[in-house]
């Protein structure tokens, strides 16, 4: 097989198709695990498996954390190389740069989180009016991704007796960095929607802008920089992201573009081992985050729905959509109110998911009117990751650069691509999410699991920002409360509430196969929609595996690059 050129355009499934046959990709390290059968019928039914599953955003990740888990490897183990390979493949949604979070249990369903939120620097600029987007400005927090691979791949070997060594997990990264891999259509079209930005983004045009042009999906993309970047941190350990050798390059880097962050302010740099946030749902447990994560949110979402008899509301239908944005809206405006660093404010978490505080919320909602709604949109880009293991081990987890492109800016010779989540801090001195040194800003990752009879039995999590707990509500009540395999929740239409990048009205954008007939009910209830294209970009990239008696059911959103895979 013969790498595709820019003469030689694909659509978007001979793009994924291309990018799964891996056997021309940096020799053994890339040796194809599955047959050109099962790439044919993945898009009509989920993957299955009793030993083993995992699944990404992008084949050849997906690939990765399969070979670990065939040589034996955990559930960590795998994560880890998953969300290794993802930092090469899918640059535009995350990459070494960035932060990542967490969710891992053992077949007992014991719990914990680890929480990677970079903090903003120790002296923060004054900034005249709001705080850059993109460029130097926006690179105002330290990155924590590589942070969370340290200290979960040191509890892996602990409390799991994980056997696969640190540099094995980022061999195929590394690999991939060095010897290419072909361009997604996510990355072609992400590059191409900023195109008229990029070009002013500090050393970004060297890397990601071959031959001065942007890479056509199939293309063979290389980014040596990064392959050294990796190989650092495979043979020194994680912490020489912080303190070693690339620390001090990635100090440099930030020092010469202008960004307020020091080596100091990466050596303080920690993920944070925390307790889940637990609500009940039906005859479960959903998990998430703590605060600055809006895991809160979305598990206050669900808390209203399991106020309502949905089994009773048929799936799809006008009813349906409509108690799901309400709950929606309620649920996010407690979270502008209040979800912040709780080392900095306070957070009332527990009251904001008592039963008291949902009750009332979900007596506010009227079938037949839809509330006001005046809501900034928070826009924002990442990657799901989840992966179980034979001995029942399970983790879900999110990686981020927040924007796609994160700040745009790539560091020295480091190839590290350094994202701009401290753009979502505020100036305002009456919010909870002002900007000060040391703080660590609001983020809207929260990927999460539901436990059944105290045991992970789903886990879950999307890319989209303001969009994650409108997609999770969507895929869960289906997942849970209409019994559908993940591959059909996935499928489903979706809704997303306020503005977007291509459309700035505080509209309700639901996807066109929704129906004639549900878009006409819900705008005679209120509701100011907007129709997107059936299997919209816009709606998120969720992914899910279900575990039960059976052994492991699992999909990635057919919207994107991705699969789940079993052994």
């Amino acid at each position: 097989m013969a790498f595709m050129t820019a003469a030689q355009p694909a659509d978007d499934e001979k793009a994924r198709d291309f990018e799964a046959d891996t056997s021309v990709l940096a020799g053994d390290a890339a040796r194809p695990v599955i047959a050109d059968a099962s790439r044919a019928i993945r898009a009509t039914r989920p993957a299955q498996s009793t030993r083993g599953m995992v699944t990404s955003p992008h084949d050849l990740a997906s690939e990765a954390g399969l070979e670990i888990l065939r040589a034996g490897g955990n559930a960590i183990e795998a994560a880890i190389a998953v969300g290794a390979v993802l930092s090469v493949t899918y640059p535009h949604f995350t990459g070494l740069g960035g932060d990542a979070f967490m969710v891992i249990s053992d077949r007992g369903g014991n719990v914990r989180t680890l929480s990677g939120i970079g903090q903003a620097a120790s002296v923060v600029p004054q900034y005249a009016g709001e705080i850059p987007v993109r460029g130097a400005g926006a690179t105002l927090t330290t990155a924590a991704t590589v942070a969370v691979w340290d200290q979960a791949y040191t509890f892996s070997r602990s409390a799991w007796g994980g056997k696969q060594g640190w540099p094995s997990l980022f061999s195929r990264a590394i690999a991939y960095a060095a010897e290419g891999f072909p361009v997604t259509p996510s990355q072609q079209f992400w590059q191409e929607m900023r195109a008229d930005d990029l070009n002013g983004w500090d050393g970004f045009a060297e890397v990601f802008m071959p031959r001065g042009r942007i890479p056509q999906a199939g293309e063979r993309f290389f980014q040596p920089a990064l392959a050294r970047s990796l190989e650092r941190i495979a043979s020194q350990g994680g912490r020489e992201f912080y303190e070693g050798d690339l620390a001090a390059r990635i100090a440099t880097g930030l020092k010469q573009v202008g960004s307020p962050l020091t080596a100091v302010d990466l050596a303080r740099t920690r993920a944070r081992e925390e307790a889940p946030l637990r609500v009940a749902y039906r005859d479960g447990e959903l998990l998430g985050l703590r605060p600055p994560t809006q895991g809160v949110t979305t598990l206050e979402i669900m808390g209203i729905l399991d106020r309502f008899d949905l089994a009773a509301i048929p799936e799809g239908s006008a009813d349906y959509y409509h108690v799901l944005v309400e709950a929606v809206k309620l649920a996010f405006l407690d979270r502008n109110r209040y979800v912040a660093d709780p080392d900095f404010v306070d957070v009332p978490v527990e009251r904001l998911l008592s039963a008291s505080t949902l009750d009332a919320h979900a007596q506010r909602i009227r079938m037949d009117r839809a509330m006001h709604w005046p809501h900034r949109f928070k826009t924002g880009d990442t990657v799901y990751i989840a992966v179980a293991d034979g001995d029942g081990n399970c983790v879900s987890m999110l990686q981020t650069v927040y924007f796609d492109w994160g700040s745009g800016v790539v560091l020295g010779d480091t190839g590290v691509l350094w994202h701009n989540r401290g753009a979502s801090f505020s100036l305002d001195a009456r919010s909870p999410n002002m900007l000060r040194g040391g703080k660590r800003p609001f983020h809207t990752l929260n990927p999460g699991m539901y436990l059944k009879q105290g045991r992970p039995h789903l886990l879950y999590g999307t890319q989209g920002a303001d969009g994650q707990p409108q997609t999770l509500a969507a895929v869960l009540t289906r997942l849970i409360d209409y019994g559908m395999d993940p591959l059909s929740a996935l499928g489903r239409p979706r809704f997303l509430l306020g503005k977007t990048f291509s459309d700035s009205r505080d509209s309700l954008k639901l996807e066109s196969d929704a129906g004639a007939s549900v878009f006409t009910e819900l705008a005679a209830r209120g509701h100011q929609l907007s129709p997107l294209p059936a299997q919209s970009q816009l709606a998120g990239h969720p992914g899910a595996i279900r575990v039960d008696g059976q052994g492991f059911t699992g999909a990635h959103d057919p919207r994107s690059d991705g699969r789940a895979l079993g052994l």
